[in-house]
């Protein structure tokens, strides 16, 4: 597996490089908000969380967990928590109901969006798949079930993400998902990091979590097979639910497999992750890339001991404190010059005059 690896935020992105987190984003001024964190895994604490399948599924929820808190640092860091503020709506819960109402409504609206979200792509493809083998005995096997709901799956997730990549804010995030990418390309192909030499290498890559999720929706579709078929249609969907976290083992250990060897299987498996990223990314531009490699650099104080977090930085701020630098830097050149020239001086005095 690589060294480093990282995820789009807003306007921005978050970069890992073993327990060191950097996250930074682009302001509306121009300037570079960024943050550094530490993050150890609990399966460096717990042996057991390590073991082969366990291990794939505990990282799957670790990702989903510093995922959500990136998302909202970066958020913050943009201020958008205090601009947006609440919508109408909540006000006017807030003030006909209390807060405790609004807290409410807000925890069922999450629940039924995840409700929705389970039953669109957990539910529906089996009982689709079950209604179709009803209608007509030629798909009593087994298979077809798990084939067909797995086929559709894949073609609601390819749905969903289609449309959402038409959304402005979305399309802003792929773009920085493809900065992500060039930008470790760039550091894994040993070239210079900066945003000119990044913008030449590719924005798409074997380990993104795009490729992921489309192994564990392949490899679903093999062991979802011996699920029975013979019974009912949410019974079935249940099973499957339960067996997601062996499932997702499964697809990690696959990915770790795939990013040491480059054969036939790991590259049928690896394609329609890698075509998908078409959609998932975007061509960034070169402030964009500036972005990712301030975090990678930033993740990596090791390997780039001197960066300057400002290097990118294009508020005024950044820049009048670049140039109160520079005048520091050279008042302090002037003044050892100056002081070189004195013992010049007393030391040819000393020379012409000696005691």
């Amino acid at each position: 597996m690589g060294k480093v690896g990282g995820q789009a935020v807003l306007e921005g992105v978050m970069m890992k490089c073993g327990d060191n987190i950097a996250l930074s984003v682009r302001r509306e001024d121009g300037g570079i908000s960024h943050r550094k964190m530490q993050f150890r895994s609990i399966r460096k604490r717990v042996k057991l969380l390590n073991l082969p399948i366990i291990r794939g599924f505990v990282n799957y929820i670790e990702t989903i967990k510093l995922s959500f808190s990136t998302l909202s640092d970066s958020a913050n860091m943009l201020g958008l928590d205090t601009e947006l503020g609440e919508t109408k709506f909540e006000r006017w819960l807030r003030e006909k109901f209390g807060r405790g109402v609004l807290d409410f409504a807000m925890t069922l609206g999450t629940v039924l969006g995840v409700a929705l979200g389970v039953g669109l792509f957990a539910f529906l493809p089996t009982y689709l798949a079950n209604v179709i083998k009803k209608a007509s005995p030629s798909f009593e096997s087994g298979w077809f079930v798990s084939l067909f709901s797995g086929l559709l799956r894949i073609a609601i997730f390819i749905l969903y993400i289609w449309l959402v990549s038409f959304m402005r804010e979305i399309r802003r995030t792929f773009e920085y998902h493809g900065a992500e990418h060039k930008s470790i390309a760039c550091y894994e192909a040993g070239l210079e990091l900066t945003p000119e030499n990044a913008k030449e290498c590719t924005r798409f890559h074997p380990r993104c979590g795009t490729s992921f999720i489309f192994v564990i929706l392949i490899i679903s579709i093999l062991i979802f097979s011996v699920v029975p078929s013979v019974w009912p249609w949410y019974v079935q969907s249940a099973v499957k639910i339960l067996m997601l976290p062996f499932v997702m083992g499964i697809s990690f250990e696959f990915l770790m497999y795939a990013g040491k060897h480059d054969n036939f299987v790991t590259k049928i498996l690896s394609a329609p992750g890698l075509w998908m990223q078409r959609i998932t990314t975007r061509e960034p531009d070169l402030d964009q890339l500036a972005v990712a490699i301030t975090s990678l650099k930033l993740a990596m104080p090791e390997e780039f001991p001197d960066f300057d977090p400002l290097t990118y930085d294009k508020s005024e701020a950044a820049a009048s404190q670049k140039a109160e630098e520079t005048d520091a830097e050279s008042k302090s050149e002037d003044e050892n010059s100056t002081d070189t020239t004195a013992s010049a001086s007393t030391s040819m005095s000393t020379e012409e005059f000696p005691n």
